[in-house]
Order: structure tokens, then C-alpha cells, then sequence
């Protein structure tokens, strides 16, 4: 039940002493009434206290920690380095109970599929782990792979969550009903869908081919092999990639890798991935992204754990795009219209005012290293403006968003001098170009073509339909006007009925009266 999942939540919060972080942010009484408990629980550093809180209260706390560990702008260099340890190394669960769950999935004993399988996990994440183990290929030889398993009863915890997260995300729109434009519930249901999603191992896989795809020729980010072969909804084999984790700055510093270079290849590729292939991933945080240093000058990244992957609609790609190039340009005025053109805003905002509020929040920023700039302190101002001009927060956008706070992180870590408006203008003006100008309109036709041949035998056929629909439509409207104005025409009899016997009922009372009052008894 979503009380008893709030019960343990606080009791967690207890029993951790998390709740030295509210000192002074809640209620005295509230400090006085949990203060008992507080005697009986083993006092522990404020930084592993969270850890291991976020860490009992499953998945989805750790998939927040896992966000939070990117932002050195938010915590201390301790709970950093604590919130880290979320991203792979997270209490795996016994291998034995893996090996059970891998035999019934592929149908084998571990003998026949693997010359070895190493019992202690390679990585252990918020809803799986992996073991290194070495492949029987079909023609006998022998390939290092990882074998990803699905941790065991993880959806009836998952499930519970977003219960409750449900249950809280109605609650506070109760209790502020202005919360409403923020979308909360489908925001909800949009997290439960990916998160579930992320139970499938078969659509981690597909995406995983598709994103190899997309990337196979470039030379800036590789995407291993699935072995699709030995593959189902709880267990995944695929091949071992050699790399180092992309919070090694010393190792790349010792190895004399280009920071600035790396850094400015991940902004191309999470611009190429929204914009050019419209797949992107959509989980980037640390422990997902690994660099391959064997050419330091040319580094190139490596990606993994593929289940979320997010996309835009053409609309929403155009209208994000523009926006963006807009604020390069620092043509707010352009950016309060277009948000004024899409509906983001209402009808009755005062666009010049709206551009005059994003200068005074953005302006501040730009031509600054990214070690000067705060997304989060942006972010914070952009929703105060929001909830004043209520702007209507857009719930396909979550994952880039969310996706691009665990990129600026990334970035701030590697190289801190990067300009990401430097970088990122460049490839969003040439992607509005080609979007919008003659050859980018020549593409779109060109690619509607064969939709349009196939229905073009069809057209007469539509056409009439449309044209039979369009007449029962017109008849079915003549036939309720009738119907109203019958009902009108009734109403109004009525009325007039009954005010003709008020009126006779009123002079019947006059008469009495004057009739009492002047005639003699």
C-alpha cells in the first residue's frame, strides 16, 4: 500500500539520519516529535547516510542520486564522491540466483554457454547487473562478452513507487492547483513507461542495434555488439568493451588525452542525436558513458545501457531548434514569439514584456566557461518565470532536459573552460538552415512522395467518403438545430404560460386586497 511505502520512506529517512539535511526546513514540532527516534538509530556520516538511504529505497531514488552525482554545483566534494558509487556499484544480488534466472531464460546450462563466468559482478546497477564471462561461439571460438541480468521482484518495487509517486503528484496538485501546467501525472506516467521499458532487456537490445546504426562510420561514439542469439526479457549478452568511465579525468590527463576535444565531441553528439537522428540517449549519466583513449588526441565514447532512448516529434524538433538558435542569437524577443506561436504561453502574454523577463535570466550567461555557469541556477529562475507567465512546461521534453543536465555535468567535469554555446551554436544554425531552407523542404517532399503515391489511387474513393460524412455531418447539425429550436420554442410557451399565470395570480391578490380593504364587512 502507498502508506506503508511512505511509512518505510521516512523511516529510512530516520534511521539514516537523513533528516539532518531539514534542520531549520520543517516545523519545530515536527523536529521535537521525531526526536526520539533519533536515540535509537547508529550515527554515520551525513554523505554515506544518504547513500545507503537512497540505495534501500530502490530503483528510482538510485536513478535520482545517479542525475544528482553529475552536479559538483549542488554538493560538496564527500557527497559527490558518495553518489557516485550509485552509478555501478550499487549491492549486487548473489550470483547463484543470476545463474538460475540465465539457465531458465536461455534454455542452457552456464557450462555449455560459457567456457567462464566470473561469479563477482562486473557493474551493479539500480535494476540489473553484469558478469564478465567468456563466450562459446557457435564455431567454437571464444569471445569476452557481458552478460546483463535483470535483478529478481524489481517491477512490484518499481510499481510501488510510481504509485505512490502518482498519489503524491495528485496531492500536490490539490494542494496547488497553479501546479497543474507542470504536467506532473503525465510526467509520472511518461518515467513509469521508460523505466519499465528498462525491465525489457529485448528493447534495450533493439535500441542498442539501431544506435550502432546510426553511429557505425563515425569514428566518435561505438556502441557494442548484441549477441542476439542468447537474448530475452531478463537477460542480455553482449560484447566486452575496454574503456575508462568518463569521470577519469586524472587517467586522462596522465595519458595525455585532449580534454577540450573530448568535451566538445560530447556536445556534437548529444546535439547530432536530438537533432540529425532523432534517437537519442537519453540516460547519460556517468556510469553509461566510457571514453576509449587508444588515440588520446582523437578520443572517442563509448555508450552503454541503451534501454531509454527518447525522440521528438518534427514539430517539437523545429519549434526546440528554433528556440535554441533564437538564444544563441540572444533574439529573445524571437524566443518569447515562438513560444507565444506554439502555445507554450497564453494568448494574452505581453510577448515583449515575456522577452524583456528571458534577457534579464539569460543574458548574465552567455560568453561564460561553463565552470561559471549553473544549469540548475538557470533552471531555478526559468521556472520562476514560468509559474509568472504560465508557461505551459512540455512533458515530451523531460528526457532531453533530464538528459541535458547529466551532459552539462559530464562537461563540467571534463573540461571546465567549455563554452557550450560556443560549441553547440554552430551545429544548431546549419541544422536550421538545412531544416528550412529550400533543400531541407525539397527532403520533407521528397520523403512524403511515396505516402502520397499510395493514397493517390485511393483519393476519388476518400473524396466521396469525405464528401458522404460531410453530408450526414450537416444533416445530423440540421436536425439538432431543429431539435433545439423545438425545445426553445417549448421553453419559451412555458415561459410565457407561466408568467401569464403569475400575472392573473398577482391581480387576483390586488383585487383581494382592495376588495378587503374597501368594501364594507
Amino acid at each position: 500500500m502507498i502508506f506503508f511505502r511512505a511509512i518505510r520512506i521516512i523511516t529510512i529517512g530516520i534511521k539514516r539520519r537523513v533528516d539532518r539535511h531539514l534542520i531549520g526546513k520543517i516545523p519545530i514540532f515536527w523536529m521535537v516529535f521525531l526526536s526520539p527516534l533519533k536515540l535509537i538509530v547508529r550515527k554515520e556520516n551525513l554523505s554515506i547516510s544518504t547513500r545507503k538511504a537512497i540505495e534501500e529505497l530502490g530503483p528510482i531514488f538510485i536513478k535520482l542520486g545517479q542525475i544528482l552525482s553529475t552536479r559538483k554545483d549542488l554538493f560538496t566534494e564527500e557527497m559527490l564522491t558518495e553518489l557516485e558509487k550509485l552509478q555501478d556499484d550499487v549491492p549486487p544480488f548473489k550470483t547463484k540466483i543470476a545463474k538460475d534466472i540465465i539457465e531458465n531464460e536461455l534454455g542452457s546450462p552456464i557450462k555449455t554457454l560459457f567456457s567462464s563466468f566470473e561469479s563477482t559482478p562486473l557493474a551493479s546497477a539500480s535494476v540489473a547487473q553484469i558478469h564478465r564471462a567468456e563466450l562459446i561461439k557457435e564455431d567454437g571460438s571464444i569471445r569476452t562478452v557481458a552478460v546483463k541480468v535483470i535483478r529478481p521482484n524489481i517491477e512490484v518495487i518499481i510499481r510501488k513507487d510510481i504509485r505512490l509517486m502518482k498519489w503524491l503528484a495528485r496531492l500536490i496538485e490539490k494542494i496547488s492547483p497553479d501546479t497543474k501546467r507542470l504536467h506532473l501525472r503525465q510526467i509520472i506516467e511518461d518515467y513509469e513507461n521508460n523505466i519499465l521499458d528498462e525491465l525489457d532487456l529485448t528493447i534495450e537490445a533493439n535500441n542498442t542495434i539501431k544506435l550502432k546504426q546510426n553511429w557505425e562510420l563515425s569514428g566518435k561514439l561505438y556502441v557494442p555488439e548484441i549477441e542476439e542469439r542468447l537474448l530475452s526479457r531478463d537477460v542480455m549478452v553482449m560484447e566486452y568493451i575496454n574503456g575508462l568511465p568518463v569521470t577519469s579525468i586524472e587517467n586522462f590527463k596522465t595519458h595525455g588525452v585532449d580534454l577540450r576535444k573530448l568535451a566538445h565531441l560530447g556536445v556534437e553528439i548529444f546535439f547530432t542525436q536530438v537533432f540529425d537522428h532523432n534517437f537519442f540517449h537519453a540516460d547519460m549519466h556517468p556510469g553509461n558513458v566510457f571514453v576509449d583513449i587508444s588515440n588520446p588526441e582523437n578520443p572517442t565514447y563509448i555508450a552503454l545501457d541503451c534501454a531509454v532512448i527518447g525522440s521528438l516529434t518534427e514539430k517539437d524538433q523545429l519549434y526546440l531548434a528554433k528556440n535554441i538558435y533564437a538564444f544563441f542569437q540572444r533574439d529573445y524577443e524571437e524566443v518569447a514569439r515562438l513560444h507565444h506561436e506554439s502555445g507554450w504561453i497564453p494568448k494574452k502574454t505581453n510577448i515583449r514584456e515575456f522577452a524583456n523577463v528571458i534577457r534579464s535570466v539569460m543574458d548574465p550567461y552567455f560568453k561564460k566557461p561553463i565552470s561559471e555557469i549553473s544549469l540548475s541556477a538557470i533552471l531555478l529562475k526559468l521556472f520562476n518565470m514560468a509559474k509568472k507567465y504560465e508557461v505551459d512546461i512540455q512533458p515530451q521534453l523531460v528526457l532531453l532536459q533530464k538528459n541535458l543536465v547529466n551532459i552539462e555535468g559530464m562537461g563540467r567535469q571534463i573540461y571546465p573552460e567549455l563554452n557550450l554555446w560556443e560549441s553547440a551554436a554552430p551545429f544548431i544554425e546549419n541544422w536550421v538552415k538545412k531544416r528550412i531552407g529550400i533543400k531541407g523542404v525539397a527532403r520533407r517532399v521528397q520523403r512524403k512522395i511515396p505516402v502520397w503515391l499510395e493514397i493517390f489511387p485511393e483519393l476519388p474513393e476518400l473524396l466521396f467518403t469525405a464528401q458522404q460524412e460531410l453530408r450526414e455531418i450537416k444533416e445530423q447539425h440540421h436536425k439538432q438545430t431543429e431539435l433545439i429550436e423545438q425545445i426553445q420554442s417549448g421553453l419559451r410557451r412555458n415561459q410565457r404560460s407561466r408568467t401569464f399565470q403569475v400575472l392573473a395570480f398577482g391581480c387576483l391578490v390586488i383585487f383581494g386586497a382592495l376588495y378587503w380593504m374597501y368594501i364594507p364587512h
